[in-house]
């Protein structure tokens, strides 16, 4: 019952002043949203790129050149040839581990039809890569193995290809002859739609032709790789399929026990692990940010109530001149305090979540909120309360009746 009057004390003291209320709210509330809804970008974002890298297969493996040490300082993934075509025969003929493989050559390619021409990319590639991939074709079909064998100048492209070219997205090009950097390609396939991924990439923005065209009549070498794909027979022993291919690549490459790898593995878990650190410290980084404003509204919490403390010098004289004690005093002036961050934390939280929810309609971002997220700024904005709201209050308990009284 006490603690009730004193939330009612603390109520009408608080409507008395109801801009002055709102104001030092805000704050508070401006912090928690701003929390609310940078973690719930963050923790979006960091689902949305597990997602993408699964999308590629949680067996796949990919091995990209380089990564070695020449003159003491460590190269770049692509800075260095090293991946040859025979190379992905080997990892296909000898690593048990392993069922798919797929050499990859990419160039950057002007694609013309008609009087309409797109810059976009084209993937050289053999039938295994749509299986690692889990790509599939709503029109039209698959090149053969034999059209890799003789480099047949034939592709499959993706509905922003289509788009570009023909004028609309569901135009039926199979059959038609497109030119790449003057090669003239026969279009068997039309992708299946995959939309952006999360770097914001167009996944459709692709053509796919057979390794061996590629290779010959449109790269420099005819003996690199740009890298390989590869897929493991099952999830559990990837790593023991990595360290096969490396093993592998070891022997191929001639390289001696104290040899760095001239090659780089990666699996689709190692991946999604670096970007998923890499989104774990942006998100914290923007949080801690955001929170910089819950430490701002806790400073106008302490500002307002030693205000208060001030105005209301002879109201607390009065109350200890007619037996209430340091601590009721001091209960009452926290109870106020609470009660302003409590509401505040209140709004912010639906502040916040409605703010996420505006990005992720308008904004086109990917936002997660999480309990997690929502009580931890609910948590902190208490402790603000508590925190600042400690010192105005200890102030007012310790105000000597004699004196209070005496204040004008």
């Amino acid at each position: 019952m006490r603690i009730l009057n004193l939330l009612k004390v603390a109520y009408r003291s608080l409507n008395r002043n109801k801009l002055r209320s709102f104001l030092t709210m805000l704050g508070i509330i401006i912090g928690v949203a701003s929390v609310i809804a940078m973690l719930a970008i963050g923790e979006g974002s960091n689902q949305n790129i597990k997602a993408s890298i699964a999308s590629l297969g949680t067996n796949s493996i990919i091995i990209i050149p380089g990564a070695n040490f020449q003159g003491g300082v460590r190269q770049g993934a692509s800075s260095t040839q090293t991946l040859k075509l025979e190379d992905a025969e080997a990892i296909a003929a000898r690593c048990e581990l392993v069922n798919h493989v797929s050499p990859v050559d990419q160039k950057r390619v002007q694609a013309i039809y008609g009087s309409k021409n797109w810059g976009t990319m084209i993937l050289g590639v053999n039938e295994d890569y749509l299986i690692i991939r889990s790509l599939t074709i709503t029109s039209g079909s698959v090149f053969t193995p034999a059209d890799d064998r003789v480099a047949a100048k034939v592709c499959l492209v993706g509905v922003t290809i289509v788009f570009n070219l023909f004028g609309d997205e569901n135009a039926n090009p199979i059959g038609q002859i497109i030119r790449v950097n003057s090669i003239p390609f026969k279009i068997v396939g039309v992708l299946s739609k995959m939309g952006q991924n999360t770097f914001g990439q167009d996944q459709d923005d692709i053509i796919i032709a057979p390794f061996t065209t590629v290779q010959k009549r449109m790269s420099s070498s005819l003996i690199y790789v740009n890298s390989i794909l590869a897929s493991g027979i099952s999830e559990d022993q990837i790593n023991d399929a990595v360290d096969e291919i490396s093993s592998l690549l070891r022997e191929k490459h001639k390289l001696a026990p104290s040899d760095d790898n001239d090659f780089t593995v990666r699996t689709q878990s190692d991946i999604s692990n670096i970007f998923g650190t890499i989104s774990k410290v942006m998100t914290i980084l923007l949080a801690s940010i955001a929170s910089i404003s819950l430490l701002v509204g806790g400073i106008g919490i302490m500002n307002i109530m030693l205000v208060s403390v001030t105005e209301r010098t002879r109201e607390i004289g009065i109350r200890m001149a007619i037996g209430a004690k340091g601590r009721d005093v001091l209960i009452q002036f926290m109870i106020e305090s609470i009660v302003i961050s409590f509401a505040g934390g209140l709004i912010g939280i639906a502040l916040g979540i409605t703010v996420s929810e505006l990005v992720a309609k308008f904004g086109g971002w990917p936002v997660v909120v999480t309990v997690s997220s929502v009580l931890l700024s609910f948590l902190f904005s208490a402790v603000i309360g508590v925190f600042f709201g400690w010192y105005p209050a200890r102030k007012a308990a310790r105000l000597n009746p004699i004196d209070a009284l005496r204040y004008e």
